[in-house]
């Protein structure tokens, strides 16, 4: 079954709950500086501190919690913006700048990991990584100077890692989507509980839709038509199936919520309220809306073709609206490495299925 809701006054008990990952342990600039030894005795049975690194097509993310079954216990949880889609875009390779930028965040993040006590810890490319001429290396320079392997996620693991974070590992009792919107690409992921996960990588992107499209700022009203009418195209594409739930994750789902008052505290997107975010990034620059919003600036300059590209997959599916999940990926990563130690990638389609409450998989 899927996880409980928070909240059972505030949240329906047939819906995925919009915070599905508990609430840190401490603020992540009060964690920097704490040692293992500090950490260890507030383990509880069970319990293991993992870390994960999400490398996508705008942002590289780090998470360290603790572990325990389906429990995941946020200590940090930071990201920073390297913009790696768009030189991958421009360039067709990371270059040697990018890619001391990235060593540079990911050497931070593993002492940062390993000062907290992780057991394990693992980074993974998406997107970009499959894209860039120059990925191997960006994954040797990385593992040598992290001592941390990086995997290069194909898209259905992207898809697979994804589903385990936002059902945090649950067995799934209903039809379900989940919608990654990145910088270069999307990841749909399909399952319900008589068929596998089944995931679609569309070539349509937040930062792409924007370079190609987005011609000034803030958008005019041809920009966002050009932009919807790109996007549905794409979209169109996709197969159409009927659906429980639309769950969006990453970057641009969580930062269009900051936009609404009503949509951070419901966590909820519909066709309206979307509709209503673009108009908010219409009426004025990128960089005064991250201001106001408290948005990394070249997060919002992306924000308004992200809209575009939920509006799109809402309506194709015929869907009213959205669930907004702050999980996915990174948590994925430390559920698997948690449960399936270091043969998670091997096991990454079983565990999509999620498992139940019993002892992990051996090879842990």
């Amino acid at each position: 079954m899927m996880v409980a809701p928070a909240s059972p006054a505030a949240e329906p008990a047939d819906r995925l709950t919009p915070d599905l990952v508990q609430p840190p342990i401490e603020p992540s600039g009060s964690v920097e500086g704490t040692q293992p030894a500090l950490i260890a005795p507030m383990l509880g049975p069970g319990a293991a501190v993992i870390g994960g690194v999400d490398i996508g097509a705008n942002s590289v993310h780090l998470l360290v919690a603790v572990v325990t079954g389906h429990r995941v216990e946020p200590l940090v949880d930071e990201s920073v913006f390297l913009g790696l889609g768009d030189r991958v875009d421009a360039a067709g390779t990371f270059g040697p700048a990018k890619r001391a930028e990235l060593v540079a965040a990911l050497v931070r993040y593993a002492e940062t990991a390993r000062r907290l006590g992780a057991e394990r810890i693992a980074f993974v490319g998406t997107e970009p990584m499959r894209r860039a001429a120059d990925a191997a290396m960006a994954v040797h320079e990385v593992t040598l100077a992290t001592n941390v392997p990086l995997h290069i996620l194909d898209s259905r693991e992207e898809a697979e890692l994804t589903l385990v974070g936002v059902t945090l590992g649950r067995p799934i009792d209903r039809e379900l989507a989940i919608v990654d919107v990145g910088g270069g690409s999307s990841q749909i992921v399909r399952v319900g509980p008589g068929h596998p996960p089944a995931s679609i990588g569309l070539r349509l992107g937040g930062a792409r839709l924007t370079a190609a499209f987005m011609a000034d700022d803030p958008p005019s009203t041809a920009d966002i038509e050009t932009m919807r009418a790109e996007a549905g195209r794409i979209v169109a594409d996709t197969p159409a199936v009927n659906l429980a739930e639309l769950v969006a994750v990453g970057g641009t789902a969580s930062n269009l919520v900051k936009v609404l008052p009503a949509a951070a505290l419901d966590r909820r997107l519909d066709h309206g309220r979307l509709q209503a975010a673009l108009e908010v990034l219409r009426s004025e620059p990128s960089v005064s809306a991250a201001e106001r919003y408290a948005i990394n600036p070249r997060r919002a300059r992306l924000l308004p073709a992200g809209a575009v590209i939920l509006e799109a997959i809402l309506a194709h599916f015929g869907l009213d609206e959205l669930t907004v999940s702050e999980a996915g990926v990174r948590e994925g990563i430390v559920l698997s490495l948690a449960h399936a130690g270091i043969a998670w990638r091997d096991q990454l389609a079983v565990l999509a299925r999620g498992w139940g409450d019993g002892p992990a998989e051996p090879g842990t």
